[in-house]
């Protein structure tokens, strides 16, 4: 039967501030989010019984019961659709889990996607954000990447073109930080919530930035509060910038911190430099991708356990 694959790539936090809290216990965020050519991929395909969903990784660690966000995602989407199907679906992992990169919301929307696309449904990207949005704060964003500021619990997505060509160097240092406790961190560290500075406020109604402009206003709420507790992120920002990064930053709430390269052989040589320390796990790829899209695709070998 055909198998429909899409690619779901990482993302990386540009700028990410930390505002109110709101009446139902989330944070608004306000974030300029990229995307970064390192990228997992889901196979999908129907399948003619009535067992449900099958889902298998080739990542042992990851769980692939209800608690994956892909299985929440495909039953929103045949709750919304008003369908009950069958369906294969097998994740390739590539994206670090637990690092920050929003790999689990990227495979989450090139579910809803994908599904969009094998069971002909229609959607908008609206109306795909509309279900996206029950499953995590980043889903939204990976609807309208490669590039996009996201406000809100991550549910209002304004898309932009960022001008000219970055590498981005990712290093994770070989631990995740669970996104609760980092909260609760920077909620501890700090006495109240500043006001959105005006030059991030003059973004949001931008429809086309350059890096040049973007680079000088990156920024992490969450590096302060973690700092205290993992000088390590602090100490692998200094190494990229001595590699020639022209900015480094802690991506979401950690714990992959990325830096941005103005070439590819810069970049290539700070990953391998970068690379070298043991328990590291270090990525190059070009900033930006192309919005999630479907590809019919020979089918790989479905095992699930």
């Amino acid at each position: 039967m055909k198998t429909i694959r899409v690619s779901a790539p990482a993302k990386v936090n540009l700028i990410l501030k930390v505002l109110d809290r709101r009446p139902d216990g989330y944070h608004n965020l306000w974030s300029l989010m990229q995307t970064v050519a390192l990228e997992d991929e889901l196979h999908l395909r129907l399948r003619a019984d009535s067992d449900g969903l099958r889902l298998s990784c080739d990542e042992p660690t990851l769980p692939t019961d209800g608690r994956n966000l892909v299985a929440r995602a495909v039953a929103a989407v045949l709750e919304r659709a008003g369908l009950s199907v069958s369906l294969d679906i097998h994740i390739a992992k590539r994206i670090p889990m637990g690092g920050g990169l929003g790999g689990g919301s990227s495979d989450a929307a090139a579910a809803i996607v994908g599904l969009n696309r094998l069971l002909g449904l229609g959607w908008s990207a609206d109306e795909m954000v509309a279900v996206g949005q029950q499953i995590g704060s980043d889903v939204p964003f990976f609807f309208f990447a490669p590039c996009a500021v996201v406000r809100g619990r991550g549910e209002a997505v304004s898309p932009l073109a960022l001008a000219g060509q970055r590498w981005v160097v990712l290093v994770n240092p070989g631990f995740p930080i669970e996104t609760r406790w980092a909260y609760e961190r920077l909620a501890g560290s700090r006495q109240g919530t500043d006001p959105l500075p005006d030059a991030l406020g003059r973004i949001a109604g931008q429809s086309r930035l350059s890096w040049d402009e973007v680079i000088p206003l990156m920024e992490n709420d969450f590096e302060a509060a973690l700092a205290p507790t993992h000088g390590v992120l602090g100490a692998i920002k200094a190494e990229l910038m001595a590699q020639g990064a022209e900015a480094a930053l802690l991506s979401g709430s950690g714990a992959t911190v990325f830096g941005i390269f103005r070439d590819e052989r810069t970049a290539v040589r700070a990953r391998s430099a970068m690379d070298q320390v043991e328990g590291r796990r270090a990525y190059v790829g070009r900033a930006g991708t192309a919005p999630l899209s479907c590809s019919e695709a020979p089918s790989p070998t479905f095992s699930v356990g």
